[in-house]
Order: structure tokens, then C-alpha cells, then sequence
């Protein structure tokens, strides 16, 4: 949570690691537009290979994305846990009520960056499944 030096990392950091991987799905999706041959067309490039490689790609940014949205959450939860100890203390402390609602209200872009990664997957999936054996998922009768 500290950069060398114990500075605390600026608030937009993780904005700013969240849109690098925005960046990044952005380039996949316009290699799997660019790329990816329908099927009719398939016999002109080798789709499977070009899929593999973007299918790696993506769960590498997945991963990276999933890891820094933990670790966002996490900063964050500590620091709302501490704003509400302080409230707790000081009921009618505006600055401190301000603080935590401030903290509260960015988690929920985490999630939906969550979402947009997710997304990624599907698009993948909708652009290759032709051309790739994905793992099937076993689902239970409910």
C-alpha cells in the first residue's frame, strides 16, 4: 500500500492500472475483429493458433486485473474500516462522514471493471468457439 519512502500511493493509481487493461481488452478485441476469420473463411488463417494466443493474453490480463481489484478492495476496506472507527468516535464529524462515503463509492467502479473483464471472456469465446476445445463447465440441476 506504500510506494518506496512509505508515501501512500496516489487514489487514481488503481484507476490508472484498471485503464491500462482497459487499453489492452481494447486491442484484443480489435485483433479478434482484425484476426479471426468467420467460419467460411477459416481455411486462410490459422484462427486456432491466433485464438490460442489471444485466449492466453486475455487470461493474463484477467488474472492482472482480478489481482488489482483484490488489492484495491482490500486498501480500501481497511481504510473505510478506519473511518468508521473514527466516526463511531466522533458521531457528528462531517469531514470523517464525508471521508467514508468518499471510500465507500469506489468499489463500486471496481466492479464493474470486474464485469468489463468478464465481458472480454465472452467476446473471446463468441469470436473463437469454433475454433478452440474451451474447458466445459459442469452446472448443477438447481
Amino acid at each position: 500500500a506504500h510506494y518506496p519512502g512509505g508515501h501512500l500511493k496516489p487514489v487514481n493509481f488503481w484507476n490508472e492500472v484498471l485503464k491500462v487493461m482497459r487499453t489492452i481488452d481494447d486491442r484484443i478485441v480489435h485483433a479478434l475483429n482484425t484476426t479471426v476469420p468467420t467460419a467460411s473463411f477459416s481455411g486462410k488463417v490459422d484462427a486456432t493458433q491466433t485464438c490460442k494466443e489471444l485466449y492466453e493474453s486475455l487470461m493474463e490480463v484477467h488474472l492482472s486485473r482480478d489481482k488489482a481489484i483484490k488489492s484495491c478492495i482490500t486498501e480500501t476496506s481497511a481504510v473505510v474500516g478506519q473511518l468508521r472507527a473514527k466516526r463511531a468516535k466522533d458521531i457528528d464529524n462531517l469531514s470523517v462522514i464525508k471521508q467514508l462515503r468518499k471510500e465507500q463509492t469506489k468499489v463500486m467502479p471496481l466492479y464493474i471493471q470486474y464485469v468489463l473483464g468478464l465481458q472480454m471472456v465472452i467476446i473471446l469465446f463468441d469470436f473463437c468457439i469454433i475454433f478452440l476445445n474451451f474447458p466445459t463447465v459442469k452446472t448443477h440441476a438447481v
